[in-house]
């Protein structure tokens, strides 16, 4: 049995739903479907889950929300008209939208979160009634029936490990199952959502529950590529990917998939197939727990700009007991999470995304990191971009960081900083965010070409 989920590009129009439609015909296999909101037809279009925020955000706030609200509908209606269904589903959309808006606001979260979860919710809706339309038996299932129970973080669920043993109960019911993504229930019956992207996360968590032969996640690209080909001509596919390095990848700016979104399913070990819907037949990218070798060492190069260092100087810091853990717990009251801390033995760096400090915060931080310390110098440095160069193979093979170095130092790029895990999956370097394309072309020309 495999679980399939479609994206918001892939579901954003009635000329989509007949690919999806299809693809989940011809395969018995493709039982369990999860479904984001509609996606954009085009460029200039608006994404339904943003018209909903907007909506939601209007109604909170007691604002004119009736026209963005009219526009939501008629996005499900254009689909329901052109493919000939009942418009009854249309007026069910439309009732549930309504009520959704002259809810409960006194808790402004849940309130949004509800709203947030609509356009997935009623999508499903949609789907369901058109499957049945063309003759493929397929069941609407809510979550809050199909038992994911979440924890009450709005915006920000985890599943309860105790909803894989519910889920698993779907495998008796008939027909094409029909569930949407990117929320859950708290016991109590709170619609809660995952953080955002977070229909990729319902998948994994079906695929778990359900203990899928595959998880396969359908989007609009034949599969991930080595580097970003926004920026990178033509870059190769990547056939099979291990869990690990797709974490780094996604971690370091692959938008493929919201970087905690498999770990349901690499903790039942499901193996996951990146199809795209335009192209169903290409092979796509399979995520598995292991891989066969490949020739090169280096499977992917991601980049993400938005960082910043803070850089700690002091003589014979490694020799004062529990530096590391006052600086951390600095950073701590501060409300900042850190991403890398590259040291020596007189010095340490700490990298963190730009987006945590604002500028009273940076002063407040510099001030009181150089006092409590007593640092010998602290200085921040912003515009920063992160070099990711992952693959697991780099463990077993000489001269990768030398290759990179080199690449990037033909090219006149500076490196600014050297980070590489103890498990040798990825290497990062730090470079100025006005070098990130040349340095990322630079390293995909190193190691690909």
């Amino acid at each position: 049995m495999k679980v399939i989920k479609f994206g918001g590009s892939s579901l954003a129009s009635a000329t989509q739903l007949k690919k999806v439609f299809q693809i989940v015909k011809e395969d018995s296999q493709r039982k369990v479907v999860v479904v984001s909101a509609p996606g954009k037809r085009s460029k200039a279009d608006d994404k339904v889950t943003d018209l909903l925020i907007d909506c939601g955000t209007k109604a909170l706030l007691n604002e004119a929300y009736q026209p963005v609200l009219v526009k939501i509908i008629a996005r499900y209606e254009e689909m329901a008209v052109d493919l000939n269904l009942d418009l009854a589903i249309i007026d069910e959309i439309k009732r549930d939208l309504e009520t959704l808006a002259l809810g409960d606001k006194s808790q402004p979260d849940y309130f949004l979160d509800a709203f947030k979860a609509s356009g997935e919710n009623n999508n499903a809706k949609l789907i369901a009634a058109y499957f049945n339309h063309e003759g493929l038996e397929a069941t609407y299932v809510n979550p809050m029936e199909a038992g994911l129970f979440v924890t009450d973080e709005p915006g920000n669920a985890q599943v309860l490990p105790e909803s894989y043993e519910r889920l698993y109960e779907l495998r008796k019911q008939a027909g094409v199952l029909i569930v949407p993504g990117f929320f859950g229930y708290t016991k109590e019956g709170k619609l809660i959502t995952f953080s955002r992207g977070g229909s990729d996360i319902t998948g994994a968590i079906l695929a778990n529950g359900l203990q899928a032969e595959l998880y396969e996640n359908f989007t609009d690209v034949d599969a991930i590529y080595a580097a970003n080909p926004n920026v990178v001509d033509k870059p190769q596919e990547i056939e099979t990917l291990t869990y690990k390095e797709m974490r780094e990848l996604s971690y370091a700016g692959f938008s493929v998939f919201h970087d905690e979104a498999l770990y349901p399913a690499f903790k039942a070990g499901v193996p996951v197939q990146i199809k795209n819907t335009n192209n169903p037949h290409a092979v796509g990218t399979r995520i598995a727990t292991t891989r066969e070798k490949s020739p090169g060492a280096v499977v992917g190069i991601a980049s993400s700009p938005g960082f910043s260092s803070i850089y700690i100087e002091k003589y014979l810091m490694n020799r004062e007991i529990g530096f590391g853990r006052k600086m951390l717990e600095i950073l701590e009251d501060a409300g900042l999470s850190y991403e890398h801390t590259p040291s020596g033995i007189d010095d340490l760096t700490v990298i963190l995304r730009s987006n945590q400090l604002s500028e009273s915060q940076e002063n407040e931080l510099l001030n009181r990191l150089k006092e409590d310390l007593h640092a010998d110098k602290v200085v921040i440095q912003h515009n920063l971009a992160l070099m990711m160069v992952v693959g697991e193979e780099m463990r077993c093979n000489v001269g990768t960081m030398a290759k990179a170095s080199e690449a990037l130092a033909e090219h006149g790029i500076n490196i600014e900083m050297i980070n590489q895990g103890s498990s040798e999956v990825s290497m990062m370097f730090g470079v100025q965010e006005v070098d990130e394309d040349k340095a990322l072309k630079a390293l995909y020309q190193a190691f690909f070409n």
